[in-house]
C-alpha cells in the first residue's frame, strides 16, 4: 500500500473527487454559467485597467473597495455585513469550521452536494431531508428533524440546485423561527429569482445569506460573499484565511461590477431565453419539465443517459443527473445564448423523432 493510502483519513479515501468534465470544443451548458463574454469594447480598458495591479504586493486584507462595488451592485444595505470568500465553497467551509466536532449541517436533498462534502471534510454529522416528488419542501419533516438532530447549521439553497426552485416562503420563515441554528440561505441564483430574503436579515438573528457573481457572468472569478448582520459577519471573520481575496479578482471584480446596467440586462436577457427554452422543452411530450427560478432547467428524459450520450456525441455538453437519488432520468441544461439553446434543442428533438 503506497504512502498516502497509509497516511490519509479513510473517510476522505472513500470519496470521490468532485469531477468536472472536459468541456473542449463543446457548447457548455453544464455548469450554470453565463453566455456573456466580455464586451470588445470593455476589453481594452479592462486591461489598462489591470495594469496598475501591484502584483509585487499582497492585496488588499479586507478587499474594502470591492465589497463596497458588491454592495452598490446587489443593493445590501449598509448596516448589514459583507464577508467574502474565495467562491462560496471557501464560505460554506468557513461556516463549517465554526462549528464543534460532531455537530450536525442539515440540508435538503437534493441540493447543492458541497454541503455534504464540507460536512465530511470538517467532521461534522450530516443530515439530508428529502423534498416531496415535486420538490417542495415537507415543512412538518423538516421540523420533526429539525428537532431530533439539532443541527447547528442549516442550509438550503434559494432558488435550489439543482431543482431550480425557490421554495415558499413561509416554509422557510418557518424554519428559520423554529430552531436556534444559523440558517444559510444560499443565494447563488438570486438575480434571476422573484424573490429574495435579503431585506430578512434585519429581522432574523439566525439568517445569513450566501451569493456569488458566477452565476451573473463571472464565474472566473471565484468571488463569493456571506450577508449577515454586522456583529455575525465579524466573529465569522476570524476564520477567514488572511489576503484570501486576491489581486487580480479584486481589481477585475472592481472594474468589471461596476457595469450593473449590463449586468441586470444580461439577466433579464437569460430570463427570456428561460422561458423560451422551457416553453420547447415542454413540446417534446416525452419529457417532464420543471419550473425554474435559476438560469437553468432539470427536466426529466426517458432513457437519460443515451440522450446525454447524444449531445455529447454532437459537441452539446449538459448535466447528467439521472444516477443521483431522487433525481431518476434527469438532466440539467443551463441557459445560454439564442444560439447554444437552439443547437440544444434541435438535437433533443432529433434524439425523441
Amino acid at each position: 500500500m503506497s504512502f498516502i493510502h497509509n497516511w490519509l483519513r479513510a473517510d476522505i479515501q472513500a470519496i470521490n473527487a468532485y469531477h468536472v468534465p472536459k468541456s473542449e470544443d463543446m457548447i457548455k451548458l453544464d455548469a450554470m454559467e453565463s453566455p456573456f463574454p466580455l464586451p470588445d469594447e470593455l476589453i481594452g480598458q479592462y486591461l489598462a485597467y489591470l495594469a496598475d495591479a501591484e502584483l509585487n504586493r499582497y492585496p488588499n486584507p479586507s478587499a474594502n473597495e470591492l465589497q463596497q462595488t458588491l454592495r452598490e451592485l446587489m443593493d445590501i444595505p449598509s448596516e448589514f455585513g459583507v464577508l467574502l470568500g474565495n467562491g462560496s465553497d471557501e464560505l460554506i467551509q468557513l461556516l463549517a469550521l465554526a462549528c464543534e466536532t460532531g455537530d450536525t449541517i442539515l440540508s435538503i436533498e437534493p441540493s447543492f452536494v458541497m454541503y455534504a462534502m464540507i460536512a465530511k471534510f470538517t467532521r461534522l454529522n450530516y443530515q439530508g431531508i428529502e423534498l416531496t416528488d415535486d420538490f417542495e419542501i415537507d415543512l412538518s419533516t423538516m421540523i420533526t428533524a429539525i428537532e431530533t438532530h439539532k443541527p447547528k447549521v442549516i442550509f438550503i439553497a434559494y432558488p435550489n440546485n439543482p431543482t431550480g426552485n425557490a421554495f415558499d416562503r413561509s416554509a422557510i420563515e418557518n424554519i428559520i423561527t423554529s430552531t436556534d441554528a444559523m440558517v444559510v440561505l444560499d443565494e447563488a441564483y438570486y438575480a434571476y429569482a422573484d424573490d429574495s430574503f435579503l431585506a430578512d436579515i434585519a429581522k432574523y438573528p439566525n439568517l445569513i445569506l450566501l451569493r456569488t457573481v458566477s452565476k451573473i457572468g463571472f464565474a472566473g472569478l471565484r468571488l463569493g460573499l456571506l450577508i449577515g448582520s454586522e456583529d455575525t459577519v465579524s466573529e465569522l471573520d476570524k476564520l477567514r484565511l488572511p489576503y484570501n481575496i486576491n489581486t487580480l479578482t479584486q481589481v477585475s471584480a472592481n472594474f468589471l461590477l461596476q457595469e450593473k446596467d449590463e449586468i441586470n440586462q444580461n439577466a433579464k436577457a437569460i430570463i427570456t431565453e428561460r422561458s423560451n427554452l422551457s416553453a420547447a422543452l415542454s413540446g417534446i411530450e416525452q419529457l417532464t419539465v420543471y419550473p425554474s427560478q435559476a438560469n437553468f432547467i432539470l427536466f426529466k428524459a426517458p432513457g437519460a443517459n443515451a440522450l446525454f450520450e447524444a449531445l455529447k456525441d454532437q459537441g452539446v455538453l449538459i448535466k447528467n443527473l439521472s444516477a443521483a437519488p431522487g433525481l431518476n432520468d434527469c438532466l440539467r441544461v443551463t441557459v445560454g445564448s439564442v444560439e447554444e439553446n437552439t443547437s440544444f434543442i434541435n438535437i433533443v428533438k432529433s434524439h425523441y423523432g
